[in-house]
């Protein structure tokens, strides 16, 4: 499950809740921008290894099969109108995330209705896993936006449930959140606080279709994405931060192609360079979400042309401000260093996704990304 949160004291500076209320948290833009997620379940008979390295047998404690089925089945209404079980919970369940806590069933799904009134959360499940005789894993994302700010800022959380089953009454007594993105995940974490207002702060992103993604893990230094596949028109750029080629590759949306048709904006422009020397760049538009490859009309300029990406799975890092070359290429650097800090594997060159007209934006609010795509990545 989840729990990024307020602070008690925040909460009450909002909407005045009683203390001791507890948020559950995010991943993803909208997850970011959220695309669904299909729940994948673990083969039958399979044995998962605990936090501490041990495998702990399927037929010992609790009926973990049973629960973890009902895991599987019941999350995902967490935020929906039918909502979870409370019967599958004792009346005294501790839950505890980094900045909150909580000691009963019925403090939790109060919680679990303020997140639905101050975030419209959208909750994803990754796995559900057996990890000890009495205790069941999780693994989440959850995507927000909070909507009392003006700019509805996006929030995105990563991790783990760890919950407790009772062997007596064989339903779930404590639920502890564990977050990625941060490495005291004990409460009162000040850590969480930071992670958590962090995010609060104004990016501005055009209300316009883009790359459809879901944040699988999101770290203290970048989110890993899993992207869906999606159409781009190209042509032959000079640098990352340029421009050299944006009319080009605009002229096409705007009509010149071969059926003079005219395609809706979108977002982000890209910038690719195809490996570490910056020896080919490539600009490109994406084009909306819904126009297949072989239905869109040709490009009538020279050296323009169509192509499908795949999609697969990033590891990205926001920033604001005017991406020079020298910032972009910092910060491609900081990525890839924290990468191979954490064991994960990077394809050569970069992407720089550009979200603004730099001449109507301010800088301090501008949305930039620099990507990479992984070799490979897994949840396990």
């Amino acid at each position: 499950m989840m729990c990024a949160a307020f602070s008690d004291h925040l909460l009450r500076q909002v909407t005045q809740v009683p203390a001791g209320l507890r948020l559950p948290p995010a991943s993803g833009r909208k997850c970011t921008r959220s695309v669904p997620f299909l729940f994948r379940r673990p083969l039958s008979g399979r044995r998962c290894a605990a936090a501490s390295g041990s495998v702990e047998p399927a037929t010992a404690g609790a009926d973990a099969k049973a629960l973890v089925e009902f895991l599987y089945d019941d999350l995902p209404h967490l935020f929906d109108e039918q909502g979870i079980d409370r019967t599958m919970y004792d009346d005294r369940v501790v839950f505890r995330d980094p900045i909150t806590k909580h000691d009963t069933i019925d403090g939790y799904l109060f919680n679990i209705r303020l997140l639905k009134l101050l975030f419209r959360p959208n909750f994803y499940l990754h796995f559900v896993r057996q990890t000890g005789p009495y205790e069941i894993t999780t693994r989440w994302t959850m995507a927000m936006k909070f909507i009392l700010l003006p700019w509805k800022p996006e929030l995105v959380f990563t991790g783990i449930s760890i919950m407790g089953v009772n062997p007596q009454t064989q339903k779930f007594r404590s639920h502890v959140d564990l977050w990625d993105s941060i490495e005291n995940n004990d409460y009162f974490s000040f850590e969480g606080l930071v992670d958590f207002l962090k995010q609060l702060r104004i990016y501005k992103t055009p209300d316009l279709d883009t790359p459809e993604y879901l944040v699988l893990k999101r770290t203290a230094n970048y989110e890993i994405r899993k992207y869906e596949p999606f159409v781009v028109v190209e042509t032959k750029g000079d640098k990352l931060s340029g421009s050299s080629g944006f009319n080009d590759v605009a002229g096409y949306i705007f009509g010149k192609n071969s059926s003079a048709e005219k395609i809706p904006m979108t977002t982000p422009v890209f910038t690719q360079a195809i490996d570490d020397k910056l020896s080919k760049v490539s600009i490109q538009i994406v084009l909306p979400m819904d126009k297949d490859l072989d239905r869109l009309p040709f490009p009538t300029a020279e050296a323009v042309n169509l192509k499908k990406v795949e999609g697969g799975i990033a590891a990205g890092t926001k920033f604001s401000g005017k991406p020079t070359e020298e910032i972009v290429l910092a910060k491609e650097k900081e990525l890839r260093s924290a990468l191979l800090k954490d064991g994960l594997s990077a394809r050569s060159g970069c992407l720089l996704a550009r979200y603004n007209d730099p001449g109507s934006t301010y800088s301090f609010v501008m949305r930039n990304e620099v990507l990479l795509w992984l070799n490979e990545f897994s949840l396990e």
